[in-house]
């Protein structure tokens, strides 16, 4: 069974740094779309980065201050989030799903989800 458990987190100041984790458990195809998204309330979820075979792509919203990473040893999807900003406190959640040689990796690919953990701003 396929499960995502996230940790990490919480409260900071703007201009700050924040690492979320999220450890993996059953993902043992490869070809995998792995990434993470966040929400806020009355909106959509927001795809902030994908991860595929080492390959990664970022929302411009967060290119050069987010990075996305993974530990192979410990099955942990990293995201450091380096000079947040007010803009950026959501809910944030990690997501894993099978690469589509046609589509890539659109929202529709994922299809494995962390509970999500909540990161808050304050200026």
């Amino acid at each position: 069974e396929e499960q995502l458990v996230q940790s990490g987190g919480g409260s900071v100041q703007a201009g700050g740094s924040l690492r979320l984790s999220c450890v993996t458990s059953g993902l043992t195809y490869t070809n995998r779309c792995m990434g993470w998204f966040r929400q806020v309330p009355v909106k959509g979820r927001e795809w902030i980065v994908t991860m595929v075979n080492g390959r990664t792509s970022y929302a411009d919203s967060v290119k050069g201050r987010f990075t996305i990473s993974f530990d192979n040893a410990k099955n942990t999807l990293y995201l450091q989030m380096d000079s947040l900003k007010a803009e950026d406190p959501a809910m944030y959640s990690c997501a894993a799903g099978h690469f589509s040689a046609i589509f890539g990796c659109p929202k529709s690919q994922y299809i494995y989800w962390g509970q999500g953990t909540q990161v808050t701003v304050s200026s």
